[in-house]
């Protein structure tokens, strides 16, 4: 499907009504918030409660550069709010007390609820108190492993109303990976539920909680009490009623969820919290193979998480938003819970699949609820392009006005298909470039504003000035390619990983002192638009979900069998990218179909089951240099069955290189 034009006017209609409305005035604007950070910010924080305000000549205060002194980002110092009370009570209190906060769309069609704000506010200081009655104090941590179900915002919400820290692990991930992440924060409580459906499989969550909770107490760390949601019994697929795992329980740890919500009240005074206590923690993979807990604090994450959602969605009071992301990645957490709330947003949260009952459930449920904005992961995109456009079809997707894409840059023919079919040319698409890291879109059109080059994130949102460095951390004026970093911070960003401050600053600002480097490349065109050209370390990008290789390698040669391995990113056409393994065997093992599987199923168990890997190829030896380093760029050119390997001169063996060829499956 190629392109006849390579850029596209927004539509008119969304131009003369949209909160920035041309090029002219976001280039005012985006000069105003790098000119007067205090000033623009400020006037953004006015519609927020504060307790405390902040201190005007305070209001932003960093240091980038680790050769003059410790990395340290500060918004705001002096003001005390509660990000809790800015969600719920201020919009109760503003007349919103009867909207509706979630439209909850269960797996199955026919399991679906809605929740106000007020009802929200009820639930949230209820299990707030639950919480307290268990001994959860300010500063502490909350493990969070649970589906996309509404009692999910409500743990987070109370949590953030006692300055509890909650630490939410995605419910894919292993039972190795949620211990491994409970050890690391020092967990006091873990929230979960009986299990969850994903389309007509269960998946048994509790039983995975209690391995994880026993793998932990193995790490030196005790988890003593677990809160349980009854969530298997609702609507199942084709069997109400039908056969249920068994639930294990521990009467000594384990408590239900409904049990404790009865006997606590539904009110609970805010504790008002510092504008840099600690929000919430969330785990990043790590080019280590160690996860790195991302940490983001009160009052910048709330201006930043708020404004993006307003501006870059283009979001009016009774607008239906929809953000399909799991609450376990940083999307769910700033576009499903806290920047649709401080709007005052209707959200839909959805817990299903794009393709139970049927390959058309997205855009059913964009027709049930007329949804305004929807916002999605390229991988959903060209997963559905499959079906063709006849699902598409069977649904009236008038009522959209904005789409968005995230997780990796989309390639321009699943933008033309979103663009043309499910947004019928009238539609704006937002490309948001943006990392756990930097808590909100960093680079982003404006719906009413940016004319769209299909596949380009385009420009920085306020407050941000993105930098291209060349290798050697000189700046790359105009047209060119190179490092994407970011020369001062914006509210949103993390501002450590929890308790390693010295990882904070060699992971992110040791390259290019004096900048925050994302770890990736991108390209400025002619016209100033930026493209993200992917990881430049070794780090992958599989539907969306960011992993190190040395984490997946870790994995690979804890087997008995593995002497070596090496993992790079191959192209894939649904996922974006797939793990490609090069398996060097021990001398007494085979390489056969029984070490790939067993391989394959390592992996699953350790990370999680988006992280099995595509192909496991066989390795008599690897490419290295003389020092011992493996060169990984001559790995990717294997994977493609691209013989231009380039220079090899280097390599201590030139000769593996014809047998990794030679050996690709």
């Amino acid at each position: 499907m190629p392109s006849e034009k390579s850029v596209y006017e927004p539509n008119p209609a969304i131009s003369r009504s949209a909160f920035v409305s041309s090029m002219e005035q976001y280039r005012e604007l985006h000069g105003q918030s790098l000119e007067n950070p205090a000033q623009f910010w400020g006037n953004i924080a006015k519609q927020f409660h504060w307790e405390t305000p902040a201190d005007p000549a305070k209001f932003c205060q960093y240091n980038f550069d680790i050769s003059t002194g410790p990395v340290s980002i500060k918004w705001m110092e002096g003001a005390s709010t509660n990000i809790c009370y800015n969600l719920l009570d201020r919009n109760i209190k503003n007349g919103h007390g009867d909207s509706i906060a979630y439209y909850w769309e269960g797996n199955h069609p026919d399991d679906y609820s809605r929740l106000t704000y007020r009802k929200l506010l009820e639930e949230v200081c209820r299990f707030a108190n639950v919480l307290k009655a268990h001994g959860i104090k300010k500063g502490d941590r909350v493990s969070i492993y649970m589906p996309m179900v509404l009692e999910l915002p409500v743990a987070m919400l109370a949590c953030a109303r006692i300055g509890a820290v909650h630490s939410i692990v995605f419910a894919g991930f292993s039972s190795d990976s949620l211990a491994e992440r409970m050890n690391d924060c020092k967990a006091k409580v873990l929230i979960t539920t009986d299990g969850a459906w994903r389309g007509e499989k269960a998946l048994p969550l509790k039983a995975l909680c209690d391995e994880a909770l026993e793998k932990c107490e193995a790490l030196g760390h005790r988890v003593d009490t677990c809160i349980v949601v009854a969530h298997m019994n609702r609507v199942t697929p084709g069997k109400e009623g039908g056969d249920l795992p068994q639930i294990p329980w521990n009467d000594d740890r384990d408590f239900w969820w409904h049990d404790e919500m009865e006997n606590h009240e539904a009110a609970c005074y805010p504790e008002w919290m510092e504008a840099e206590d600690p929000l919430f923690m969330l785990y990043t993979s790590g080019s280590t193979g160690k996860p790195k807990g991302v940490l983001h604090t009160t009052a910048g994450y709330l201006l930043y998480a708020s404004t993006t959602l307003k501006l870059v969605f283009d979001y009016k009071p009774g607008d239906i938003y929809w953000c399909t992301a799991d609450i376990g990645w940083i999307t769910g957490h700033t576009y499903v819970v806290y920047g649709p709330l401080a709007n005052g947003a209707t959200s839909v949260m959805f817990e299903g699949t794009p393709f139970f009952p049927d390959n058309d459930r997205y855009w059913q449920v964009v027709d049930k609820y007329k949804v305004n904005q929807f916002y999605t992961a390229p991988t959903a995109i060209r997963a559905l392009m499959k079906f063709g456009d006849e699902p598409v079809k069977k649904h009236d997707l008038s009522s959209l006005r904005v789409l968005g894409s995230v997780g990796e840059p989309i390639n321009p023919e699943a933008w033309l298909w979103y663009y043309r079919l499910i947004g019928k040319e009238k539609c704006s698409i937002v490309d948001t470039f943006w990392q756990t890291e930097t808590g909100g879109h960093v680079i982003t059109p404006l719906p009413g504003a940016t004319p769209m080059k299909p596949g380009s994130a385009s420009f920085p949102f306020f407050g941000v000035q993105p930098i291209l460095l060349d290798e050697g951390g000189k700046e790359i004026e105009g047209e060119g390619e190179g490092y994407l970093v970011f020369a001062r911070p914006w509210p949103g960003m993390m501002r450590t990983l929890f308790n390693n401050h010295e990882r904070f600053e060699s992971t992110y600002f040791s390259k290019f002192p004096g900048y925050y480097c994302t770890g990736d490349g991108a390209r400025r065109d002619a016209d100033g638009y930026l493209w993200i050209t992917g990881r430049v370390d070794d780090m992958l990008n599989v539907s969306g979900h960011l992993m190190s290789t040395a984490e997946v390698e870790s994995v690979l040669t804890k087997h008995s069998g593995v002497s070596e391995a090496a993992v790079v990113a191959r192209p894939h056409p649904v996922k974006g990218e797939c793990l490609y393994c090069f398996i060097t065997p021990n001398e007494n093992s085979t390489f056969d179909k029984k070490l790939v599987d067993e391989l394959k199923k390592l992996v699953r168990e350790r990370i999680g089951p988006f992280a099995q890997p595509d192909v496991v190829q066989h390795a008599p030896g690897l490419p290295k240099t003389r020092s011992g380093k493996i060169m990984r760029r001559i790995l990717r050119k294997v994977a493609v069955n691209d013989r231009d390997v380039g220079d090899i001169s280097t390599l201590a063996d030139e000769s593996i290189v014809e047998q990794l060829f030679q050996n690709r499956p």
